[in-house]
C-alpha cells in the first residue's frame, strides 16, 4: 500500500512541477500577498501635515513648536493666520491645525483643528497631536501599551493576512485537483484503482502541503525580518497551528473539487465565496464583538478566526502553544470532518 500511495504521491508532484500556471499560483502569488498586503494596508499614519497659528509667539509657544516639528510623524508647515485655516484644510495643504491661545504662556490652552473627512485617520491624528503637543506635562494617569507599544498596524494585520492567503491559496490548489482528473478523462485511472479512496485524497494533498510549507516558512521569514513582526509565543507553536491551518484548508478545497464539474467553477468557489466570510467573519479587518449576534453566530464556523486568533496571541501576545488550545480544537475538529466528508464524496463518486 505504501508503494503504491507514494506512487500517486509522485505522480501528483510531477503534475505540480510540470504546470508553470501551479508553481505560480502556489509560490509566487502568496509572496506577493504578503508583501503587498504587509507594506500597503496600514492604519499607520505618519507625515501629518500641520500649520500653527499663534496670535503672540511667546517663547512658549516657539518651544512647543519645535517639539511638534521634531516628531517623526509630523511635518510642520508654517504659521498662519486663524481665517487661512480652512482654506489650508480645504486644498489638502494640510491635515490639521494647532491654535494656541493669546494667553498660552498662562493658561497653556490649545485648539486642534483637523480634516475629519477621512474619520480613522482624523482620530489617529488627534491622539498624535494631543501626546506630542503635551508633552513632558504630567498627566492624571499612567498608561501602558502591551505588546504593541509603537502600534504598528502590520502586527496586527500580517497574521490575519496569514490566515487569508493560505485558505485561499490552498483551497485554489486543491479544488482543481479531482475536478482536473475529471475534465482530462483520467478519473477511469482513479475508478480501477486498488488504492483506497482514503489513500487518493492523502496522496493528492501531500504535495500541495510540502508547497505550502514551503510558503510558510517564507512568509514567517519576511514577516519578521521585512516587517519586524514579533514572534513572541514561539517559532515551534505558530508552525503546528499553521500547519493544522493548511491542511483544514487543503481539505477544503478537495471538498470543493468533489462537488464540483468544471476547474472554472472550482476556481470561482474557492476564490470568491472564501474570500467574503474571511474578510468580515474572522475579525481581520472588523472586531468581531461589532458583529450582530446572527452573523456573530457564522463567525464561529469560519476557520480564518480561529486561525488569525491564534497567530495573534502565538506572534504578538507571546502566548505559548497551552495558550491556544482552544483555537488548535477547533481547527483539528473542522479538519477532521472535512476531511471524513471529503472522503465519502469521494468515495460515493468512484461508486
Amino acid at each position: 500500500m505504501q508503494i503504491r500511495m507514494s506512487s500517486f504521491v509522485r505522480k501528483e508532484m510531477l503534475h505540480i512541477l510540470r504546470d508553470k500556471r501551479t508553481m505560480l499560483v502556489v509560490i509566487v502569488i502568496p509572496l506577493m500577498l504578503i508583501l503587498l498586503f504587509g507594506f500597503t494596508v496600514s492604519t499607520d499614519v505618519s507625515n501629518i501635515d500641520v500649520v500653527v497659528s499663534a496670535p503672540v509667539r511667546s517663547s512658549d509657544v516657539e518651544s512647543s513648536v519645535r517639539h511638534l516639528a521634531s516628531s517623526p510623524y509630523i511635518t510642520f508647515v508654517g504659521y498662519i493666520d486663524m481665517a487661512s485655516i480652512d482654506a489650508m484644510l480645504r486644498s489638502g495643504k494640510a491635515s490639521a491645525a494647532v491654535v494656541y491661545a493669546a494667553d498660552y504662556a498662562v493658561t497653556h490652552d490649545v485648539q486642534l483643528v483637523i480634516d475629519g473627512a477621512d474619520a480613522n485617520t482624523a482620530a489617529t491624528t488627534n491622539a498624535y497631536l494631543q501626546v506630542i503637543i503635551a508633552g513632558g506635562q504630567p498627566s492624571p494617569f499612567e498608561m501602558h501599551m502591551l505588546y504593541n507599544p509603537q502600534m504598528k498596524s502590520s502586527f496586527n494585520f500580517i497574521p490575519g493576512i496569514m490566515g487569508m492567503i493560505f485558505i485561499l491559496i490552498c483551497a485554489m490548489m486543491t479544488s482543481i485537483s479531482i475536478v482536473k482528473e475529471k475534465e482530462n478523462g483520467t478519473m477511469e485511472v482513479l475508478l480501477v484503482s486498488p488504492v483506497r479512496p482514503i489513500y487518493i485524497v492523502i496522496s493528492k494533498m501531500i504535495p500541495y502541503l510540502m508547497l505550502s510549507f514551503i510558503d510558510l516558512i517564507i512568509i514567517l521569514l519576511l514577516a519578521h525580518y521585512a516587517m519586524e513582526v514579533p514572534m513572541t509565543g514561539g517559532v515551534g507553536g505558530i508552525i503546528v497551528v499553521s500547519v493544522v491551518y493548511l491542511v483544514l484548508s487543503l481539505t477544503l478545497g478537495l471538498m470543493v473539487s468533489n462537488l464540483v464539474q468544471s476547474q472554472i467553477a472550482a476556481l470561482l468557489i474557492s476564490a470568491m465565496v472564501m474570500m467574503m466570510p474571511v474578510l468580515f467573519f474572522s475579525g481581520m479587518l472588523f472586531p468581531i464583538d461589532n458583529l450582530p449576534w446572527a452573523l456573530r453566530w457564522i463567525s464561529y464556523v469560519v476557520p480564518a478566526r480561529w486561525y488569525i486568533d491564534a497567530m495573534r496571541k502565538l506572534m504578538i501576545m507571546g502566548v505559548g502553544l497551552e495558550g491556544v488550545l482552544l483555537e488548535l480544537g477547533v481547527l483539528l475538529l473542522e479538519t477532521l470532518v472535512l476531511f471524513v466528508a471529503s472522503v465519502m464524496k469521494f468515495n460515493d463518486r468512484l461508486e
